[in-house]
């Protein structure tokens, strides 16, 4: 296993004996089979302990690995027949998000997510997951075609935020964010939204209104970055990590909150380590909350729906 992040160096190190007693091994011949299982049994432990007890911000890092799966790789990965739809009808298409209609399983729906790209070129040419207004209005395009064919919308998240340029604000980002917002909440086909990745702000809750909301073990949920918040309170990025405890993003503090509808399991050592694993857990969640949502009557969706989002949070007159 390849690790990245300063707190798996614990990891690494162990990996790297590991290594070294083989090398030893397979030059003098001396068998060392009993002192590479102790190790291995160590480096098993280690990696229960350091990935079962990661702070808000190492989770932060886990959420932007570069290898972590995208909506792409789930599209492939959990998806039969996915035609990929373009356009907003007004500007361009925008392809920070990216969507269709698709099978998962026998349930036809459509799919829309943010997609960041995965190298260098990929993440120029989408924006780096950060969607213009028009990016929104596509989806909210998509979502209103799965309505009018009565398909369900499964929405996956993964945005560092909607793109804050000069041009977006002039073509309108707040109120198509907000439209959406509207939309989705009296939409009348059953809707699940999972972050897959970054969470960040509006850009993320602008397809985020859904009958069921979840997030991956680790990812974050949040109306601001750590960095920016730390930007904001002490005029400097050092205290990011002070700042993601601060803001309760995690998947466990959303739901403790009652923010979302429940976590669903990554494979030890994150998404990256075992998409396809991981990629079985979201299709297998979408089904199961499939199978309740379309048994209900339109009326008694939408309200849900409406009332689930207007009880979250606490008022203190």
């Amino acid at each position: 296993m390849e690790t990245t992040f300063d707190f798996e160096k614990p990891i690494a190190d162990l990996q790297t004996q590991i290594e070294k007693v083989k090398q030893v091994e397979e030059k003098t011949k001396v068998d060392m089979g009993a002192t590479v299982r102790e190790l291995e049994e160590k480096l098993e432990q280690t990696k229960v302990d350091v990935y079962s007890n990661m702070t808000g911000w190492q989770k932060v890092q886990m959420s932007r690995h570069a290898d972590r799966p995208q909506t792409f790789d789930y599209i492939d990965l959990i998806c039969n027949d996915f035609v990929e739809l373009h356009g907003d009808r007004t500007v361009k298409d925008d392809k920070a998000i990216v969507g269709g209609f698709a099978s998962i399983g026998d349930e036809s729906v459509m799919i829309i997510g943010h997609q960041k790209g995965k190298n260098t070129k990929e993440r120029q040419f989408r924006n780096f997951g950060m969607a213009n207004p028009e990016g929104y209005r596509k989806a909210l395009r998509l979502m209103k075609m799965a309505e009018k064919f009565n398909k369900p919308v499964i929405t996956l998240i993964d945005t560092m935020g909607a793109y804050p340029g000069l041009e977006a604000e002039e073509r309108g980002q707040g109120e198509a964010i907000a439209r959406n917002l509207l939309e989705m909440s009296v939409l009348k086909v059953p809707i699940i939204c999972i972050v897959i990745g970054e969470g960040a702000s509006g850009g993320a809750l602008g397809i985020g209104i859904g009958d069921k909301v979840y997030m991956l073990q680790n990812t974050w949920y949040s109306v601001i970055s750590p960095e920016s918040c730390s930007s904001i309170l002490w005029r400097s990025w050092d205290h990011k990590e002070r700042a993601a405890e601060a803001l309760k993003l995690t998947a466990e503090d959303m739901l403790g909150n009652g923010l979302i509808d429940g976590i669903i399991p990554e494979p030890l050592g994150g998404a990256h380590q075992d998409p396809e694993t991981t990629a079985l857990n979201v299709k297998d969640r979408i089904l199961k909350d499939l199978a309740i949502l379309k048994a209900k009557d339109t009326d008694t969706l939408v309200q849900e729906r409406i009332d689930k989002f207007s009880n979250m949070g606490v008022v203190n007159e």
